[in-house]
C-alpha cells in the first residue's frame, strides 16, 4: 500500500497541481513533505518499540495512516493535501520499519527466505503505481488516490490485529534521549533536503549542516552507550556493521543507477520519457524473477556466496554501458544488461539484511531495525549526490554530442566503481547464520 501510494502521487503531480490550482513547484511538496516529515520521525521508531511495544506501535501507526489517507482525499486546497501529507509521512516514518522488526523477530533463521517473498509485492508498488494512477485519473476524481488506501489499510489492519504477535515481555522502560533526538531527525532532513537542492546554495548549506549535525550525534552516542537514541555500539564488531556497509552501497547504487540511465537515454539516445518507461523495466523484471529463489540459494550456497555472487553480476552487467554510452547505443545488450542488473541486485539485499540481525539480540532488534533504515536511507541521496555532480561536471565541459557520450560512459565508470566497493563488501559477509540467531516470537 505505502509503495502505491508513493509511486500514483510522484505520476499524478502534473494532474494535481491542475485541479488544486497550484503551481508544480508548490504540488511536489506534496512528495517532499513526506519523504522530510518520514525522516524527522524515524529515529524514534526503536524507542517507541521499546516503550509501548512493536504490535501496539504497529497497529497505531497503520491506523494514523489509514486516516491521514483519507484526511488527504478530502482536502480542500494545495496547502491542506500538503499538510496531510506531511502527517502521513511522520506516521510512515514510524511505521516504516515495523514490517521489516516483526518480521526479523519471528523469521530467525528462515530470514531470507520470508524476506525474499515478502519483497515481492513490495517492487510491484512501482510497477502498479502508474497503471493504477492513470486509471483513477481517467475515470474518478483525483481524491481516489489516496482514499484507495481505505479498504486496502481497513484489510490490513484487520489481518494485523489477528495474526502480529503479542510482545510485551520484550518492552523495555529505556529514558529517551532529547537531546540526540533534537539533534538526529533535523539532521537527516537537512540531509535529504540538501542532497536533492545540491545545485543551489542552500542546498550546499543545508548539507554541510547535517553532516556537522551527524558527527555531533554520533560522538554523543558513543557516550551514551545504549541510553542513547541509536545505540551505535552495534557497529564495533560482528556481521553488523558489513551489512549496514553494504545496504548503504547497494541503496546508493541503486538510486544512482535509476538517476543515470534515464538521463542517458533522454540526453544522449534521444529516447522520450514513455520509451524510458518501457526500457527500464527489464531492471524491475530481473529483481522479481530472482527474489522468491534468494530463500533457497542462501539456503544451500550460504548467505556470503550469494551477495556476493549478485553483486559480481551487478558488476559485470554495468561494464556493457560503458561500450554503449561511448557509442549512444541502446539494443539487445543493453536489456540483456539491465535484466541481469536486476537479477544480480535482488541476490544481494536480503542475505545482507539477513546477516545484519544475526548476532543481535532479540530484545536489540528495534534499535537495529531503525539503525538500518536510517543507514539505507542516507545511502540513495548521498551516492545519487555523488554521481549527480560528477555528470554535471563532465556535462559542463561537453560542447558535442560525443563529448556528452563521454560524459555518460565516464559517469558508468564512477558506477562501476562503486559496483567494485559493494563487492568487497558482500566478500566480508558471514558465510552462514550462527545458530544461535535463531529466535522466536
Amino acid at each position: 500500500m505505502a509503495q502505491i501510494d508513493a509511486t500514483v502521487v510522484n505520476v499524478s503531480l502534473s494532474s494535481l497541481a491542475v485541479s488544486l490550482h497550484s503551481s508544480l513547484a508548490t504540488i511536489q511538496w506534496v512528495t517532499s513533505g513526506y519523504l522530510l516529515a518520514l525522516a524527522l520521525m524515524l529515529p524514534l521508531s526503536g524507542w517507541l518499540v521499546d516503550r509501548i511495544g512493536a504490535r501496539s506501535l504497529y497497529l497505531w501507526c497503520f491506523s494514523a495512516f489509514i486516516v491521514s489517507s483519507a484526511l488527504c482525499g478530502l482536502a480542500w486546497s494545495a496547502g491542506s493535501l500538503i499538510g496531510f501529507r506531511i502527517l502521513q509521512g511522520m506516521t510512515g516514518g514510524l511505521m516504516a520499519p515495523m514490517a521489516q522488526m516483526i518480521m526479523a523477530r519471528a523469521a530467525g533463521r528462515h530470514m531470507a527466505k520470508v524476506f525474499g517473498y515478502v519483497a515481492i509485492p513490495v517492487l510491484l508498488g512501482p510497477i502498479l503505481g502508474p497503471v493504477l494512477a492513470g486509471a483513477i485519473l481517467q475515470h474518478l476524481t483525483w481524491r481516489w488516490l489516496f482514499l484507495v488506501n481505505l479498504p486496502v489499510g481497513a484489510l490490513a489492519l484487520a489481518l494485523a490485529v489477528l495474526f502480529v504477535p503479542q510482545d510485551d515481555a520484550l518492552i523495555q522502560r529505556r529514558t529517551f534521549d532529547l537531546p540526540g533526538f533534537l539533534i538526529l531527525a533535523p539532521a537527516l532532513v537537512l540531509f535529504l533536503y540538501g542532497a536533492d537542492n545540491i545545485r543551489d546554495h542552500s542546498g550546499q548549506l543545508c548539507l554541510a549542516i547535517a553532516i556537522a549535525m551527524i558527527i555531533v550525534f554520533a560522538r554523543g552516542a558513543l557516550r551514551k552507550g545504549p541510553e542513547a537514541l541509536l545505540d551505535l555500539r552495534l557497529f564495533r564488531s560482528g556481521a553488523f556493521p558489513v551489512s549496514a556497509r553494504t545496504q548503504f552501497l547497494q541503496n546508493g547504487i541503486v538510486y544512482a543507477t535509476q538517476m543515470l540511465l534515464p538521463l542517458y537515454l533522454i540526453k544522449a539516445c534521444g529516447r522520450t520519457p514513455g520509451e524510458v518507461g518501457v526500457l527500464l523495466l527489464p531492471m524491475g523484471l530481473g529483481m522479481l524473477a530472482g527474489y522468491p529463489s534468494i530463500g533457497w540459494l542462501t539456503k544451500h550456497f550460504g548467505i556470503r556466496n550469494v551477495a556476493a555472487g549478485g553483486s559480481l553480476i551487478s558488476l559485470l552487467s554495468a561494464l556493457p554501458l560503458l561500450y554503449l554510452a561511448d557509442h549512444r547505443m541502446v539494443g539487445p545488450i543493453f536489456v540483456v544488461s539491465l535484466l541481469l542488473r536486476g537479477m544480480g541486485q535482488g541476490a544481494i539485499g536480503v542475505p545482507s539484511l539477513s546477516a545484519a540481525y544475526s548476532g543481535v539480540p532479540n530484545q536489540e532488534i528495534p534499535m537495529a531495525t531503525t539503525t538500518l533504515n536510517i543507514v539505507q536511507r542516507l545511502g540513495g541521496p548521498t551516492l545519487t549526490t555523488l554521481m549527480a555532480a560528477f555528470l554535471a561536471w563532465r556535462m559542463h565541459f561537453a560542447v558535442s554530442v560525443d563529448e556528452v557520450s563521454r560524459a555518460f560512459m565516464l559517469s558508468f565508470l564512477a558506477l562501476a566503481v562503486l559496483h567494485v566497493l559493494l563487492l568487497a563488501s558482500t566478500l566480508r559477509l558471514p558465510r552462514v547464520l550462527p545458530k544461535a540467531s535463531e529466535v522466536t516470537c
